[in-house]
């Protein structure tokens, strides 16, 4: 199972957290993940997903829970196969919280795809739409690197381990 922490601020849409399975149409075997998110600041801890993202989640017909602000710490690191930020401030600061990226298991989660770049943040642009267009683009590349679909605009194969094809227990 691969397990994957987001870097997913309050005011960025959340991503699905706990057990997730995807897998061929059909069914058979399927991808395992688990994903959690944190900060890496502290001064959200403790607070629900910001009004405005819970509106555009509401809006795209995605179930989002009571789900509040934690932060990172030093031992995620080695709990997780990979450490997903949303741009190159939270790649830094995740680093220094890790005390480094020894395993190379630190990057911007658009990495993986065909344009590297920062999650447009909707704290200074408003544009919660194009938010979620990046966080849609960044999760379906991620996804098809771990299935072995396409490579991203980088290689980190070799930085970590192989995704494995598991099916939820």
């Amino acid at each position: 199972m691969q397990k994957i922490l987001f870097r997913v601020p309050r005011q960025h849409l959340p991503l699905p957290h706990g057990p997730i399975s995807v897998g061929p149409p059909g069914g058979g075997t399927g991808l395992a993940c688990r994903t959690q998110s944190a900060a890496t600041s502290r001064e959200e801890i403790g607070n629900p997903i910001y009004p405005p993202a819970r509106r555009k989640l509401r809006e795209k017909g995605i179930p989002f829970g009571d789900h509040r602000a934690v932060q990172m710490t030093r031992q995620d690191y080695g709990a997780y196969d990979l450490l997903l930020a949303m741009d190159q401030a939270n790649v830094r600061n995740m680093t220094a919280i890790a005390g480094g990226d020894p395993a190379g298991k630190i990057h911007r989660l658009l990495d993986f795809t065909d344009h590297p770049r920062d999650i447009a943040d909707p704290w200074y642009t408003g544009d919660f739409e194009a938010t979620y267009d990046d966080l849609l683009q960044g999760c379906q590349a991620l996804l098809d690197w771990l299935e072995g679909r396409i490579p991203p605009a980088f290689d980190p194969r070799g930085m970590i381990p192989a995704p494995s094809w598991h099916t939820m227990p």
